[in-house]
């Protein structure tokens, strides 16, 4: 038996039990893994809360995908991993099948990336949701290249902040916008090359002038909804808004129809895109490996809380408060 977290009914943070739970051996091409770290995660939310892009299917269910830990067994037809080894687990499966918001967990051994040396746990569970989902977004999918400016929404955000890095890392221009000047000097030291704040500045003006009237390569958009038609009218020719996210919780329109606007390329991206294709993931694993070592990437954790206060630690993600990745540490 293992502590586990769990839910046996869709609602708030106050829906999350910490139980002891069965964990068992790792089937074929399974590994069971000892967690250290638990990353959290915005799919997490959506999941308990009965408004993720799939359904719950069963109860008691459980929750997570990436966390950082020790592998203690592995099953059958799994190569390349072994016993002691320290590694990080990024999500390639669904919820319904497997959930890391454990002592231990059995994941696939597909979902189980080698922890770079130098990284410690914390760290192990903040760092490759982020940095693969920028990576695998705007670099695989987009694109993206030197000279090529992109526009960040929800820029405090784990994913906000380590798409800066990587268009940093790229050679592209990255501005985040923000919805309040709280965070604005915070995105500065971060490396945004310009910040914008939403409820005070116009957004498509800043945007226009920083890129010479040129608009943004892409827009990297985690919010959805009607804003979306405002973005539009900063995309460059050709250029593309790839939506990520939906934090506006409200539906989103095509933004060119009506507008008379030349033609934007806009699709959604998941991290599933990356993770779920093996060479993908082999060249962002490479990619965010290169850039741990060379300091150019590294996570950045608001704050951290231990296994039994997971339901203070939901409350806190969804407050929007933070400044980078909360993480959930497993004492044993």
């Amino acid at each position: 038996m293992t502590r586990t977290v769990l839910f046996h009914e869709l609602g708030g943070p106050e829906v999350l039990r910490l139980e002891d739970a069965p964990v068992g051996e790792p089937g074929p091409g399974e590994v069971r893994i000892r967690v250290d770290a638990i990353g959290l995660n915005r799919a997490e939310v959506l999941f308990r809360s009965g408004h993720y892009i799939e359904p719950v299917r069963r109860f008691p269910a459980r929750l997570g995908s990436e966390a950082a830990g020790v592998v203690e067994a592995v099953g059958e037809g799994v190569t390349g991993l072994r016993p002691g080894q320290a590694v990080s687990t990024v999500q390639t499966f669904s919820q319904n099948d497997y959930g890391v918001y454990a002592e231990r967990a059995i994941v696939p051994a597909a979902a189980v990336l080698h922890r770079p040396e130098g990284v410690g746990p914390v760290e192990g569970a903040a760092v490759w949701m982020p940095y693969v989902t920028a990576y695998g977004a705007l670099v695989e999918v987009g694109g993206m290249r030197p000279g090529d400016t992109v526009v960040l929404n929800a820029a405090s955000s784990s994913v906000g902040l380590a798409a800066i890095r990587v268009a940093d890392r790229i050679g592209a221009v990255p501005i985040a916008v923000t919805r309040t000047a709280a965070k604005r000097e915070a995105l500065l030291k971060e490396g945004a090359a310009e910040v914008v704040v939403g409820e005070s500045e116009d957004v498509v003006e800043r945007v226009l002038a920083a890129t010479g009237g040129r608009g943004a390569e892409f827009v990297f958009d985690a919010v959805a909804g009607p804003g979306v038609t405002d973005l539009a009218r900063i995309v460059a020719g050709d250029g593309t808004i790839l939506v990520y996210g939906a934090l506006s919780g409200e539906p989103t329109p095509y933004p060119m129809i009506g507008l008379g606007m030349p033609p934007v390329n806009m699709r959604t991206y998941t991290m599933l895109e990356t993770t779920t294709r093996p060479e993908r993931l082999r060249r962002a694993a490479a990619f965010v490996a290169s850039g741990l070592r060379s300091g150019a990437f590294r996570p950045v954790v608001d704050r951290t809380f231990e296994l039994d206060e997971i339901v203070e630690a939901h409350r806190y993600l969804e407050s929007n408060a933070q400044i980078g990745k909360i993480v959930v540490t497993v004492a044993h």
